[in-house]
């Protein structure tokens, strides 16, 4: 298997969209009553401190990449 780059930004967007879903499903199970708009700041919470956590991680790699001048 190839290995490849940890991605956290990607994690924390699957790991809130998973937490959408089982919400839903545990409405759609009958074990809790979930209205339909609690998932909407779950889900753009989610996306958005993904995307900072992706752009700070950006930021990270590409000065830790860098050639030291001196």
């Amino acid at each position: 298997m190839l290995r490849h780059e940890f991605q956290p930004g990607r994690l924390i967007a699957g790991a809130f969209l998973t937490l959408a879903g089982v919400t839903y499903a545990g409405d759609a199970g009958g074990a809790w009553e979930t209205p339909w708009f609690v998932v909407i700041p779950l889900v753009m919470g989610g996306l958005c401190l993904a995307g900072a956590v992706g752009f700070l991680t950006g930021l990270a790699r590409r000065r830790r990449g860098r050639a030291p001048t001196g």
